[in-house]
């Protein structure tokens, strides 16, 4: 863990890690590698480079608990989210607050004929065991929800969502929780996510992984030649392949995979359940941060119920003050759906906090004029 720790070296102030993950020295070295072997011309460095495309469905099979005949790798979270729900036949449940990368997908199948989209409206925006009950009928067959909601940092209750559902499928968009919530993948049939947040690996780094029940309900509508096992100049045209490969529509960028399989190995090997804890450690202290200059919190307080996302609520005419003092000192954050959004990882240090504090102090004093 402490070697892993090592490999934070962000500029400090750094707390927008729920937005882009500053790449691992680990990763710019296996980046700069690989592309030194793809510049050689020999085939030996070029199929050493294109392996790393197993490893890394190898890895992320381990973390999710399944098997590599299971798992695809995709150019982004959105690539598998559009292979599940454009191969889906009935009504989707999909709250109106998630991350756009669910509710267009869910729109462009249903308007192709795929996946019917149905909106899940709730006062405060979250998707709830509760609520879901609420909206199932009979024509539903899945619920596509967030692990962590991006606008608040919930994170849902996949098994209490799984038992409100029955066997219906369970679509879930992992990308601000894979790597860093000690998560039961297992009650879920779809999980998409990408490497460019929490795992440090930089974009084009997406996976999906399908369930036994996803692979027999799903059709794979964006197949492409890379999803069947038919050889070269075979016709008529292959039916696409048994298993999660059939979600595949071309070769993935080799160069992507080997930052991705790098990243996924380095978070494996430090834990994923003490990188958990950590990153909830740091959110904690993110919140005590603002509860002392008495800044609303939207976060759940409860460490089952958040990852490593604070969100503050400040009132509308604080918001471009806050923005500016955090801006003022170096602090790196976003802004959500009106809330001021901050994310630390397991290595961010105490010298991020004393910046976030002394951009609050600022914008404290700004409320006293």
């Amino acid at each position: 863990m402490q070697s892993y720790l090592e490999t934070f070296d962000a500029e400090p102030g750094y707390l927008d890690w729920a937005k882009f993950g500053p790449l691992s020295p680990s990763v710019r070295a296996e980046a700069h590698a690989d592309a030194e072997l793809l510049g050689s011309g020999r085939t030996s460095g070029i199929d050493l480079v294109a392996g790393r495309a197993a490893e890394a469905r190898e890895l992320l099979a381990e973390m999710l608990g399944t098997s590599e005949d299971h798992v695809t790798l995709q150019p982004s979270t959105t690539h598998g989210l559009m292979q599940a729900l454009f191969g889906l036949d009935g009504a989707v449940i999909v709250s109106s607050h998630e991350f756009p990368s669910l509710g267009v997908a869910a729109e462009r199948a249903g308007a192709l004929g795929g996946a019917t989209p149905r909106w899940l409206e709730t006062a405060d925006g979250l998707v709830t065991p509760d609520a879901v009950r609420d909206v199932l009928t009979d024509d539903v067959a899945a619920l596509a929800v967030s692990a962590v909601d991006y606008r608040t940092g919930y994170r849902a209750d996949l098994p209490g969502l799984r038992e409100a559902i029955g066997d219906r499928l369970l679509i879930v968009d992992a990308i601000q929780a894979f790597g860093v919530v000690d998560e039961d993948w297992d009650v879920a049939d779809v999980i998409c996510g990408n490497g460019y947040k929490w795992l440090r690996a930089g974009r084009g780094t997406g996976f999906a992984a399908f369930s036994d029940r996803a692979l027999e309900r799903l059709t794979p509508v964006l197949s492409g030649f890379a999803g069947t096992d038919g050889a070269l100049g075979v016709f008529p045209v292959p039916a696409p392949s048994e298993g999660a490969r059939a979600f595949t529509v071309t070769e993935p960028d080799h160069l992507a995979t080997a930052r991705l399989a790098t990243a996924v190995r380095d978070i494996r090997d430090a834990g994923v359940s003490e990188v958990a804890e950590l990153v909830r450690q740091r959110a904690r202290e993110i919140v005590a941060v603002a509860d002392r200059f008495g800044l609303t919190v939207v976060t759940p307080r409860e460490g089952y119920r958040h990852a490593g996302i604070v969100s503050l609520a400040p009132e509308p005419s604080d918001t471009a003050p806050l923005a500016a003092a955090l801006a003022n000192h170096g602090v790196a954050a976003s802004l959500r759906s009106g809330f001021v959004r901050l994310a630390a990882h397991a290595g961010t240090g105490d010298d991020s906090l004393r910046l976030l504090e002394d951009a609050l102090t600022e914008f404290a004093g700004t409320r006293m004029r």
